[in-house]
């Protein structure tokens, strides 16, 4: 899989407002691939656990409580990251300034 192409940016830069909303969509994408690679270390830890005959219960019991914090933390950044594409969805849903007035967008 390829990483997108994210533009060079500097400080005196025109962003239009298409393009905004793809670097926005490109975040959020590139942080849910960053929690699906934790998830999947998660998984290999517990599999290797599981294939280790001489794994004492209390060591188990660590694994546990150790994977059970990680995806409740994994758990928490997906639910920001469904408030942040909540948001970047309503942009598409009122026209930029360029595009209408305030009270065409209240009309709504």
């Amino acid at each position: 899989m390829s990483l997108p192409n994210v533009p060079d940016i500097d400080p005196k830069i025109t962003i239009r407002r298409e393009d905004a909303v793809t670097l926005l969509l490109t975040s959020i994408a590139m942080e849910e691939i960053g929690l699906s690679k934790i998830i999947e270390a998660e998984s290999e830890k517990i599999n290797r656990v599981v294939k280790d005959h001489c794994v004492s219960f209390c060591d188990v019991l660590k694994i546990n409580d150790s994977v059970d914090r990680i995806l409740r933390n994994v758990i928490r950044n997906q639910m920001l990251l469904q408030l942040k594409l909540e948001d970047v969805l309503k942009l598409e849903r009122y026209p930029s300034h360029s595009d209408s007035t305030w009270d065409e967008v209240e009309e709504e």
